[in-house]
């Protein structure tokens, strides 16, 4: 309680806060506007038919936008589709890799670059939508068809994905917590309520006995510690400082660790894996075409090809974005200016390989970590067939993004002579170790 008393005893966190939520309130009041020209119950069967395949998971991350067809249907994903190619673009383009160089002015050169990007994958996936919806007569789901609807579908749905990428960098700046995470973090948790109604009425019906109910809520609560557990858990090496004489002080001698988180990369590689794999199975699904239908029934979660798909995006943006945040040569150049090292091994570039080689180790222990947690659940719900989706990733996602969360407003506490959220142990957000 009196962490909390602090909360509002701090005139900057406040307003961060309280900055956060309205931006989390307006988001939720936009998932609510319809897009106009289309029949919200024809579409309601539309939906009710396409229960179990991609859609489900994708509505998940929009929010319950994607269902309702509202003005904020892409959601986030096109935002962070772009964000993707333009991370992998500055690895393999030499213009980009010397924009991102360049401090704070290449940076804003790129997300000038992203959200250009967005605009052309909000206009590609709307003019998609639009177009497959006039296509269902049985119900009809459009209700004037012709090209002003799909006109009036894609500028309505690229605005509702520009305003959603506004809000999130402005929760980034003025907020607290990462805003994109911040917003697939509260479209997530909106679903919490509903799905426990589900849970409950499907068992009062008979569809789902109390022991399938049972095992759900403990394979849901042993997520949450294993999640909780691994995510603040790191390797610490051991870091000495040589001792300097500076006038008549002596600076340095004392002993202390570089802590590697076990995972750096956090929440991001199931939310780039899962936006990469949304975007086809997307028009996979809309489209009539035999083989779309096929590629769209095997990009639905527990499908084999889906699930060996979403495994390896995941090891491979666990180490893609850990390479991006964290640089070893600038942790070992740090240590050297400052006259530490670690213990046996040498100042400089052996330094560098050595935190390299251990990154690298923790960082496939990570991987494997996020894929079972992403996975085996999923897997868990096909086996004893229960009758509604339940995923890791969503799990992962509430927890790290709450974690980290906690973790910002832990800092304003202790920077203010606040006790934390904790007597006796600090959170340990994940910028601890970038």
């Amino acid at each position: 309680m009196s962490a909390l008393a602090g909360i509002f005893k701090i005139e900057d966190l406040r307003k961060k806060i309280i900055f956060t939520l309205t931006m989390i309130a307006v988001y939720r009041l936009g998932v609510h506007i319809p897009t106009p020209g289309v029949d919200g119950q024809a579409l309601q069967k539309v939906f009710e038919s396409m229960q179990g395949t991609i859609f489900g998971f994708f509505n998940m991350f929009s929010g319950g936008a994607l269902e309702r067809f509202s003005i904020f249907a892409l959601g986030i994903m096109p935002y962070i589709s772009a964000s993707i190619i333009m991370q992998l673009l500055t690895v393999v383009v030499p213009t980009l890799h010397e924009l991102q160089k360049e401090g704070d002015q290449g940076r804003k050169k790129i997300t000038q670059y992203t959200r250009y990007a967005t605009v052309i994958l909000c206009v590609v996936q709307g003019m998609g939508i639009a177009t497959q919806l006039q296509n269902y007569t049985s119900p009809q789901v459009v209700l004037e068809p012709g090209m002003w609807f799909v006109i009036k579908t894609v500028t309505t749905l690229t605005a509702g994905t520009l305003f959603l990428m506004w809000i999130g960098e402005q929760m980034s700046e003025r907020g607290i917590g990462n805003g994109t995470s911040v917003l697939i973090f509260s479209g997530i948790a909106a679903s919490i309520p509903g799905a426990i109604a589900n849970a409950i009425s499907l068992y009062r019906s008979n569809e789902l006995s109390l022991f399938k109910l049972a095992l759900i809520a403990a394979v849901v609560i042993v997520t949450f510690f294993v999640i909780i557990f691994v995510e603040r858990a790191a390797r610490r090496i051991p870091v000495q400082y040589a001792k300097r004489v500076v006038g008549q002080k002596v600076y340095g001698g004392q002993t202390t660790f570089i802590p590697l988180k076990v995972n750096v990369s956090g929440v991001i590689p199931p939310i780039f894996a899962s936006s990469l794999i949304a975007f086809p199975a997307t028009f996979a699904v809309f489209f009539k075409a035999g083989f779309l239908q096929k590629i769209a029934q095997q990009l639905t979660p527990g499908a084999l090809l889906y699930e060996v798909v979403f495994v390896g995006l995941i090891v491979f943006f666990a180490y893609f974005y850990t390479a991006v945040v964290f640089k070893t040569d600038d942790v070992a150049d740090g240590l050297k200016k400052n006259g530490g090292f670690i213990p046996g091994i040498r100042p400089g570039e052996s330094t560098a390989q050595y935190i390299d080689f251990v990154l690298g180790r923790i960082t496939l222990g990570g991987a494997v970590y996020i894929a079972a947690i992403c996975v085996l659940p999923t897997l868990f719900t096909q086996t004893m067939k229960v009758p509604f989706y339940f995923g890791g990733t969503s799990v992962l996602i509430l927890v790290g993004v709450a974690l980290d969360t906690a973790a910002q407003i832990e800092t304003f506490l202790l920077s203010r002579n606040y006790e934390g959220f904790l007597k006796h142990t600090r959170i340990k957000g994940r910028a601890v170790a970038s």
